[in-house]
């Protein structure tokens, strides 16, 4: 059976390009001109979504947003297709959830390349989850009244879930498991993020302000050492 995706944007001509191209790699693609065209649709055959993110009611992350909490489809793939090329808008996507982000005009060699290399990753990430449901349970990780669940992936900050971003999640996860020392924003990318996501200096930055203001008193535990990089530290 081929590989299924869906390319969800409102040019119709940039959905044929994306289409004929991937298509070419082998792969099965159907096409949505809009995010409530696409929602209508049974996505649950689908192993990665192509998604502009400026279409006129629902924007691309709107679908996302509604993807990921659809629980047949939750884990489905994202890759973000857009004209929207500043920092802040790559950051807003990978936080979502989505597992890359290409901008527009874009080389074509470029989206075969990133294609397969998201499907390779989630297929791996399918693989690894099988061999974790076979496995023992993995115990929390706690730190006074902040506790971490890796089961159902989840943070409590007194009994009270902590809504983090999945990016943010991982990040804490790092930090409470590898107290007491400090490591560089080089280390944290290459803990956090698949080597083929390019991210920024600015981007780690940016989600430890969010974590900080998150986690309540433990803010203060995840500390700066300007010039090196962030820490857990257990006293402060």
């Amino acid at each position: 059976m081929r590989i299924k995706i869906l390319v969800i944007d409102d040019e119709e001509s940039l959905c044929e390009i994306l289409k004929f191209n991937l298509e070419k790699e082998g792969y099965e693609v159907d096409c949505a001109y809009s995010a409530e065209e696409a929602l209508e649709m049974d996505l649950s055959g689908y192993s990665l979504f192509i998604v502009d993110i400026m279409m006129e009611r629902l924007s691309g992350f709107d679908f996302a947003k509604r993807v990921r909490n659809m629980s047949e489809i939750e884990n489905t793939p994202i890759i973000f297709c857009s004209a929207l090329d500043g920092e802040d808008d790559t950051v807003m996507g990978l936080n979502i959830g989505a597992d890359d982000y290409i901008t527009k005009p874009f080389v074509i060699n470029e989206v075969r390349a990133r294609v397969r290399a998201v499907l390779r990753r989630s297929q791996a990430t399918r693989q690894w989850q099988y061999n974790v449901s076979k496995s023992i349970y993995e115990p929390d990780i706690t730190f006074h009244s902040l506790r971490i669940d890796r089961n159902v992936k989840q943070c409590f900050l007194g009994g009270q879930e902590v809504n983090l971003t999945k990016t943010e999640f991982d990040i804490l996860l790092f930090l409470l498991t590898h107290r007491n020392r400090i490591y560089s924003r080089e280390e944290i990318i290459r803990s956090v993020w698949s080597s083929d996501v390019v991210v920024t200096n600015r981007t780690i930055d940016t989600n430890i302000a969010r974590l900080r203001k998150k986690i309540g008193e433990y803010g203060n535990n995840i500390v700066t050492r300007l010039g090196f990089g962030y820490g857990f530290k257990e006293t402060v």
